[in-house]
């Protein structure tokens, strides 16, 4: 049985609604997720099937663009510096050859720390000081600024040290106080308990014979560079679906995956950074958005062991994911299958939830058949 498809879209956009219903016709009858968009500021997608539109979902890496929007203001306000060294702000950190590294290639997935040679706990994995704190010791896998890979569980609490440093605030707070309080976004970094009853807890993929027989020929062995950056060279460290569904990870929002949100939420995150929401100017400045859309890293990820592009912490998003987008589009997938980005060419805010891991993991594939029926709309408004 097909699930019903709830919510609006705005005059236009009829289409939307249409390849979101075509696409939830084909997925499993127990399919649940979320899509929304804004464009130059107004909301003209909110649609659900499955849950409601309030539920909440565990994000993964789409958190790292609400981390990075706070590193954006930062520097937008002078407090942060792109060309300063890390150890400016953080002087434990310039062991191991690290004294070097700016924040600016720290930023861009180059600093080389993406894990450590002895792993990290699950509680340590929950907060983002304890992370930050055992890899400031660590020696890197590359050398610095030499070559990029996807910092997956770590970027956030890198990130956010600097920050805790440079302010004596955590990331989290500043988040909640310059973007999600004002804007009433149901994204969080740190759900609060009384939120609990709207989480919709991860549910596992559910491959097809073929597409598991494609995973059992990625490469596995416990010390692979990726092993290191999502943490599975421990035994019993989990999977990122206990991650997800753990209390500790939601309660502290780590920077780096431990996001819930709502599509509206990652949705209206972008729309506010690039567009006027309900009268607020936008939160970044054009030089701002231009700078943290600017591909930094682009080429072969070594933990990816593919081709990626980042700009500053965000995914370049036309590169990595939808070439229709405009150059310097910015915003950051999710091993669960959200997809969250800004395009300011065409002022379009989009934000997609769902409930199951797809495959494979990252940005869900009906992420381009939705965000190009949008597009098409948006980029003749």
């Amino acid at each position: 049985m097909t699930q019903e498809i709830h919510g609006t879209v705005a005059n236009g956009f009829e289409a939307v609604r249409e390849e979101f219903a075509a696409f939830v016709s084909q997925e499993r009858p127990d399919y649940e997720g979320q899509l929304c968009a804004f464009v130059h500021g107004r909301r003209v997608v909110d649609l659900w099937a499955g849950g409601s539109g309030d539920s909440l979902y565990g994000v993964f890496s789409s958190t790292k663009g609400a981390a990075h929007l706070v590193a954006a203001l930062l520097v937008q306000d002078g407090t942060l510096e792109l060309e300063r060294k890390v150890t400016y702000y953080w002087p434990e950190f310039g062991v191991e050859g690290k004294g070097s590294l700016t924040l600016r290639d720290l930023l861009s997935h180059r600093a080389g720390v993406v894990g450590l040679d002895a792993g990290f706990t699950p509680q340590e994995l929950a907060d983002d000081r304890a992370v930050a704190e055992r890899l400031a010791d660590q020696r890197p896998f590359w050398r610095p600024g030499t070559a990029f890979g996807y910092h997956a569980l770590v970027i956030g609490a890198l990130t956010g040290e600097v920050i805790r440093r440079a302010t004596g605030r955590t990331l989290q707070e500043v988040y909640e106080e310059r973007v999600r309080a004002p804007y009433g976004l149901d994204f969080f970094l740190g759900l609060p308990e009384a939120l609990e009853p709207r989480f919709r807890s991860v549910q596992p993929m559910a491959p097809t014979a073929r597409q598991q027989a494609l995973l059992d020929t990625q490469p596995t062995g416990p010390h692979t560079l990726s092993a290191i950056a999502f943490n599975q060279h421990v035994p019993g460290s989990g999977d990122l679906v206990d991650y997800a569904n753990s209390r500790a990870v939601r309660a502290k929002g780590p920077a780096s995956a431990g996001g819930v949100a709502a599509a509206r939420g990652l949705a209206g995150m972008y729309a506010a950074a690039i567009s006027e929401v309900d009268g607020r100017p936008p939160l970044l400045k054009p030089d701002t958005v231009a700078e943290v859309g600017q591909i930094h890293s682009v080429g072969y990820d070594l933990v990816a062991r593919a081709h990626k592009a980042y700009g500053l912490g965000f995914q370049a998003t036309a590169d990595t994911w939808y070439a229709f987008l405009g150059a310097g589009a910015f915003g950051h997938s999710g091993a669960g299958g959200s997809q969250a980005f800004a395009d300011p060419r065409s002022g379009l805010a989009y934000g997609y939830t769902r409930r199951r891991m797809a495959f494979p993991v990252g940005a869900a594939p009906e992420n381009e058949r939705l965000a190009r029926a949008i597009h098409a709309v948006a980029s003749r408004s």
